[in-house]
C-alpha cells in the first residue's frame, strides 16, 4: 500500500507563496515519476507539475514560471514551491506517484488564494 502524505497548503493573498510537501512511505525512488495535481471545484483534476525517478521536471503550462517542483531523496518528499499564486490557482492539490501502470494518491491539500 502505498502511503502519500501532503502538507502545506492553507489561505494566502494573490501574488503571495506556499511550498507543498508530500511525503511518502518508502522510497521515492520505487517510483517511476511523482507529481502535483490540483482541481477547483466544478473542474476536472488537472497535472500542475511531475519529476521523474531520473529527475526530470515537467510543468503545465499555468505553472511555468511559477511553480517548482523537486525533491529530497533521503526524506523520500517532494515539494511543490508555488509563487506569484493568483485566485485562479485557488484548488485541492493532490500529491501522486507512478508506478506504471498504477497511480497512487495522497489525500489532498487546500489551496485558497484571496484576491
Amino acid at each position: 500500500q502505498v502511503q502519500l502524505v501532503e502538507s502545506g497548503g492553507g489561505l494566502v493573498q494573490a501574488g503571495g507563496s506556499l511550498r507543498l510537501s508530500c511525503a511518502a512511505a518508502g522510497s521515492i525512488l520505487s517510483f517511476n515519476a511523482m507529481g502535483w495535481h490540483r482541481q477547483a471545484p466544478g473542474k476536472q483534476r488537472e497535472l500542475v507539475a511531475q519529476i521523474t525517478s531520473g529527475g526530470w521536471p515537467n510543468y503545465a503550462d499555468s505553472a511555468k514560471g511559477r511553480f517548482t517542483i523537486s525533491r529530497n531523496i533521503t526524506k523520500n518528499t517532494v515539494y511543490l514551491q508555488m509563487q506569484s499564486l493568483n485566485p485562479e490557482d485557488t484548488a485541492v492539490y493532490y500529491c501522486s506517484a507512478e508506478m506504471w501502470p498504477n497511480a497512487y494518491w495522497g489525500q489532498g491539500t487546500q489551496v485558497t488564494v484571496s484576491s
